[in-house]
């Protein structure tokens, strides 16, 4: 009877964990910021919003991973727009309580569209993400605090601005290994 009644805890627990893993794992999206030479511009870009072949097509290039956030909203998160200025050729992901829509059609943006959920609040293994802005260009590029800052800096990248928290790409492998 003991035996059984471990045994069956054991199952039980096993098919459980697993269960919450992958749960938690199919909710999680990579975050990737691409540069594109000719235009001189970052974008922010979920997986999944483009093809990569889109993309590489479309001239962008160096695709980096910069952190993992969630596919759909829930407690504790925001959601983050992206909005394309074509005067400037610019793109932006912006939280959805950063700036209003007013605001960002009267600086010039269109195009709207929702690519993730943050974290707003900062956690056990999450990375705060930032903005920087170059004022020559208007143009913005959003870091997580363990980006290499020193290059944008010479870049001539200002303005840093605090926007929301990721999730880190080094922590927890065996549930980014399920992406």
């Amino acid at each position: 009877m003991k035996k059984t009644f471990v045994l069956l805890t054991t199952l039980l627990a096993s098919v459980f964990f697993t269960t919450a893993s992958f749960a938690q794992s199919e909710e999680l999206v990579r975050v990737y910021r691409w540069y594109n030479p000719e235009d001189r511009n970052y974008i922010t870009v979920a997986e999944g919003e483009y093809q990569e072949g889109q993309m590489l097509n479309w001239g962008w290039e160096d695709k980096s991973l910069m952190f993992f956030a969630y596919r759909t909203p829930g407690p504790d998160r925001v959601g983050i727009n992206s909005w394309f200025n074509p005067v400037t050729k610019d793109y932006i992901s912006v939280a959805e309580d950063e700036f209003t829509d007013d605001q960002m059609i009267k600086m010039g943006y269109k195009d709207k569209k929702i690519q993730f959920y943050a974290l707003t609040r900062r956690g056990p293994n999450t990375v705060t993400v930032y903005r920087w802005k170059i004022d020559k260009n208007d143009d913005w590029v959003t870091i997580p605090e363990e980006g290499d800052t020193d290059t944008y800096i010479k870049k001539g990248y200002k303005h840093k601005t605090f926007q929301f928290f990721g999730i880190p790409r080094n922590v927890d492998a065996p549930i980014y290994n399920q992406l």
